[in-house]
Parts: C-alpha cells; structure tokens; sequence
C-alpha cells in the first residue's frame, strides 16, 4: 500500500470535532499513541528486562503494531489537515536522510545539519 493511499482510506474513517480545519486533535492524538509505544516498551524493560527485539514475543509485537497503527493514522490525519500528501512526507524524509547520511551528519543535533 501507498502512503497516499492509507492516507485517502484512513480519511474516511476520521470523526473529530472541526474535521478539515482542526489540527490539535490529531496532534494530539499522535502524541498520545506514540506514549502507549513508550509505554509498552518501557514496560518490557521493566517487568520483563527485554532490551532486544528478538526477546519480545509475536503476541507483545501484534499489540506493539496495533499501537504503531494508530501512530500512522495520526500522522495521516495531520497531514491532510495541512494539505499534505503523506508520500512527499515519506519522500522528503528519505531525501533529508540520504542528504545528511552523505555529508557525515546523520549524528549530532539540529533540524538542519
């Protein structure tokens, strides 16, 4: 699947207040599914002292991409309230990487390194 194309098909199943003109409720939104990931893995760390992927089993991974889902969906979401197309998102992210991998900045801190 596209991103442009989950993007159009997760639209139709957006229902909050000010749809089209309201770009906190998604924000939000991500903000708090992206914590339920945090929160899952935290926990592996702490009640179970996994610290590896290869540790977690294939029911905790289905809940993890459950949780990622829904991340993606909000994502989705504030894109297309800005008027974004979640592929350029996609893309232009990749050409940021490959631009700073190439130049030896892919380490260190900034937004434009």
């Amino acid at each position: 699947m596209q991103f442009s194309d989950y993007q159009k098909e997760s639209r139709a199943t957006a229902k909050y207040p000010d749809l089209d003109n309201n770009f906190v409720y998604p924000t939000l939104g991500l903000v708090g599914e992206a914590g339920e990931v945090a929160d899952k893995i935290k926990k592996l760390q702490r009640d179970q002292g996994i610290f590896t992927p290869d540790k977690v089993t294939n029911e905790t991974k289905a809940e993890i991409t459950k949780e990622l889902g829904d991340v993606l969906w909000y994502v989705a979401q504030l894109a297309t309230e800005f008027g974004v197309d979640l592929d350029d998102v996609a893309q232009g992210n990749i050409d940021k990487l490959r631009s700073r991998l190439e130049r030896g900045a892919i380490g260190g801190s900034g937004d434009n390194r």
